[in-house]
């Protein structure tokens, strides 16, 4: 089925399983990029913005074979991270993503069911905005989608504290160390 003129053509058995409630929209980075947030490569560059600081030999070797993590894993960079990510809500189309993903990702009862990779705050300033409200699971309290109907955006690699809070902040998922963590040593972002 197709919504709009030369739109995309939309199967019947996912408009069904979304009436349903059974589709969960997942979304990275990339929404957020008309708000003027960085892709991770943009973030390591903010990041070493914010803290003054410059790339080592082994820093800059690590950086420039995309390896971003590990670039971030020798830099202290946690209290930068809410200056790297602010985003420019007053840019044309800035929200625009994160609002039609807020709709199209409810069900007919209403159940919200999103997940995102993002730290940003982008989806709560939208839902303000727009005088939603919905649930928001950070990690790594997650709920266990196999054996919950959750209803609420998860923030699978965590969501940046409001104010200065050094624990929140050490709980993001940011670095090779905080994905080992995550994915296989403690597993709650795979058993996700």
């Amino acid at each position: 089925m197709q919504f709009i003129a030369n739109g995309p053509d939309i199967p019947e058995a996912l408009l069904q399983a979304h009436e349903d409630g059974r589709v969960v929209f997942f979304c990275g980075a990339g929404i957020s990029y008309p708000a003027g947030l960085p892709g991770f490569g943009g973030l390591v560059d903010a990041i070493y913005l914010h803290t003054g600081t410059t790339r080592t030999d082994i820093e800059q070797s690590a950086y420039a074979r995309g390896q971003f993590d590990a670039t971030l894993d020798r830099l202290a960079v946690r209290a930068a991270l809410a200056k790297a990510l602010k985003p420019k809500l007053r840019r044309k189309g800035a929200t625009e993503t994160h609002s039609a993903l807020l709709q199209l990702a409810r069900s007919r009862e209403g159940a919200l069911r999103l997940v995102t990779t993002n730290f940003d705050r982008v989806f709560q300033h939208v839902a303000k905005r727009d005088k939603q409200s919905f649930n928001a699971f950070a990690a790594p309290m997650l709920p266990i989608p196999k054996n919950s109907r959750w209803n609420g955006v998860v923030y699978l690699h965590g969501l940046l504290p409001l104010g200065t809070d050094d624990s929140a902040l050490h709980r993001l998922v940011l670095t090779s160390g905080d994905f080992g963590l995550a994915y296989l040593t403690e597993r709650w972002a795979a058993r996700f």
